[in-house]
């Protein structure tokens, strides 16, 4: 009995439609430490700038939640792609990691890892691909927090919730429309996390830090290159 190649054809050609539709600028692959916070903030971006699905890829990591994992998964789903999801092998000029200080044993490791790949990888246009950690200390809403308020000395993580709350009543892990929430505010934000990126890093924890900024101008500038 002939073998029924429907199934494979038709994801070929979805694939073929995905590429068609892509955009003129950077393919972007952003893989998250959490499952729903950071993917529902990010796709609420994508949905309001109308970016291309087919650019800006966002995928919660698969292999855990330790930022060591977050960074080798990206590696991982950069090379070998995901024909579940629709992700070709090595289809993106960025790969962004997105995890947190929290109190993860794997931090450091991960951010050295990050470095280490950086430019290092090609992809299916032989380019050197750009590949960052882009991580918080604590926490991813340090970055929201600074949309409210100016953090400038070490803060807990459960600080921050307790104080973000008072803003954003009711805002819990995972929850949806916080772009929307706090778009006015991005600018504010923005230059607050830069502000403290002058006097700290990513290695500098306890300081508080976030590189949730860089990923968000990126992403609210593409808008200006469809």
């Amino acid at each position: 009995m002939a073998r029924d190649n429907a199934p494979r054809e038709r994801h070929r050609r979805q694939l073929e439609r995905k590429k068609a539709h892509r955009a003129s600028y950077d393919r972007i692959l952003i893989v998250s430490e959490g499952s729903k916070t950071e993917p529902h903030y990010f796709s609420e971006i994508r949905a309001t700038y109308r970016l291309h699905t087919a650019n800006v890829v966002l995928q919660p990591s698969q292999l855990g939640t330790e930022p060591i994992q977050v960074v080798q998964y990206a590696r991982e789903l950069f090379i070998r792609g995901d024909g579940h999801r629709h992700i070709q092998q090595r289809a993106f000029e960025r790969v962004y990691a997105v995890f947190d200080r929290d109190e993860h044993e794997s931090y450091i490791n991960a951010l050295n890892t990050a470095a280490s790949l950086d430019g290092k990888l090609r992809n299916d246009n032989k380019q050197p691909v750009i590949f960052k950690a882009i991580a918080s200390v604590p926490s991813f809403e340090l970055w929201l927090l600074l949309h409210y308020a100016d953090i400038l000395a070490p803060i807990h993580r459960d600080e921050v919730m307790r104080r973000l709350k008072g803003h954003i009543p009711g805002y819990e892990k995972g929850a949806k429309d916080i772009f929307a929430t706090t778009r006015d505010r991005v600018d504010v934000a923005t230059r607050r996390a830069r502000a403290l990126a002058t006097r700290h890093s990513a290695y500098t924890d306890p300081e508080p830090y976030t590189a949730i900024a860089e990923l968000v101008t990126l992403l609210t500038t593409l808008r200006n290159k469809q």
